[in-house]
């Protein structure tokens, strides 16, 4: 089996499916870089990720902690390695899919593996690079009563598309960095945006918190302070929530609703996929860092072997030696020469700096 016709995909419900030689899962420091080593191979990726934005534990968890064992800088926040890498595999043109998980993985009989995500967007690739960290990210549920039956209709846990809460009144929960982005992103397009925190004081990016100050005294969104404490709706859709507060208990009005209370990591779906763990983690070789299916690779702290050690900088050695494998995956009768980025003027045009 070759490239699918367009009539194949019809007739299999995947108009929309995309092909590329290498789906990485995982948007983190180790997942960018990999798309870096692939990308001067010439081999396309896709890049998928459950958060709403690149950087992984880096960009959600810690954006200005200093990490001090980055070859090169003394000392770097977690934002800034995600800036820099970003800039660094920008001449590669790698796609991202955020806000979105992969479900299904399956081997078909060409070799390749096609993906789906529950976003309902279908991949078929060549070769599959998982560098999930620890696992996928799994938003916190608030400890509301029956708020399972409004998730996925009115109360959501990442944005997927802006434009289905344009002329909404939208409730936002939390203090961190995706709160107060989300209650100034769409501040512009929804009815009414009300922010809800329990204290203050915000974890979040110094400009964002005074940006909403902002438009709060200018009267453009409400900030509250309070927790949630019960929902009102029918049938799944929100119609206020109420707020326990110092003051007693008060009542807004809400038809979509966006808590931020964290994350936890969990492997997920990929303890479905068939593939030999070790201690919840994917075992590897380390000559190739491919997982016990062939055309599969992990790298990053989803990985296992004799002397892992989780460190960023151990999972940049595993993309590149992965990369390589890939290209031979790929395109087993083809020749790689190997070649220096300081040296070479192939790799220097690739990369803009010829």
């Amino acid at each position: 089996m070759g490239v699918w016709t367009s009539r194949e995909r019809i007739e299999c419900g995947m108009s929309n499916l995309i092909e590329t030689d290498v789906v990485i899962i995982g948007a983190g420091p180790v997942g960018l870089f990999a798309v870096f080593e692939l990308g001067l191979l010439d081999l396309k990726c896709h890049v998928i990720d459950i958060l709403d934005r690149p950087g992984g534990q880096c960009a959600e968890l810690y954006p200005e902690k200093p990490i001090y064992d980055i070859p090169g800088f003394p000392v770097v926040t977690g934002q800034e390695l995600v800036d820099n890498l970003m800039k660094q595999i920008a001449p590669f043109g790698a796609q991202f899919h955020f806000s979105q998980i992969v479900n299904t993985l399956q081997k078909q009989p060409d070799g390749r593996f096609l993906l789906t995500t529950d976003a309902d967007t279908t991949f078929l690739a060549k070769v599959v690079v998982i560098a999930a960290g620890g696992g996928s990210f799994q938003a916190k549920r608030p400890p509301v009563e029956g708020i399972e039956a409004y998730e996925g209709k009115s109360v959501f846990y990442a944005v997927r598309k802006i434009d289905d809460f344009r002329d909404q009144d939208v409730v936002i929960v939390g203090g961190g960095d995706s709160a107060l982005d989300w209650t100034l992103n769409l501040q512009p397009i929804a009815h009414s945006v009300t922010l809800v925190h329990r204290r203050d004081a915000f974890k979040a990016a110094p400009a964002s918190v005074n940006r909403m100050k902002e438009l709060v005294m200018a009267g453009k969104i409400n900030f509250l302070l309070g927790q949630i404490s019960k929902l009102d709706g029918d049938n799944g859709q929100l119609t206020a929530v109420h707020l326990a507060m110092e003051s007693g208990e008060a009542t807004v009005p809400a038809t979509r609703m966006l808590p931020f209370f964290g994350l936890t990591i969990k492997l997920g779906p990929v303890a479905e996929w068939g593939l030999q763990l070790e201690e919840s983690v994917l075992k590897v070789d380390t000559e190739k860092f491919q997982t016990s299916e062939p055309g599969i690779f992990a790298i990053g702290d989803i990985n296992s072997y004799a002397g892992k050690l989780k460190l960023i900088l151990s999972g940049f050695h595993e993309a590149a030696l992965m990369a390589q494998a890939a290209k031979h995956h790929i395109d087993p009768t083809g020749r790689i020469v190997f070649q220096y980025t300081t040296s070479s003027t192939k790799l220097q045009k690739k990369l803009g700096v010829a």
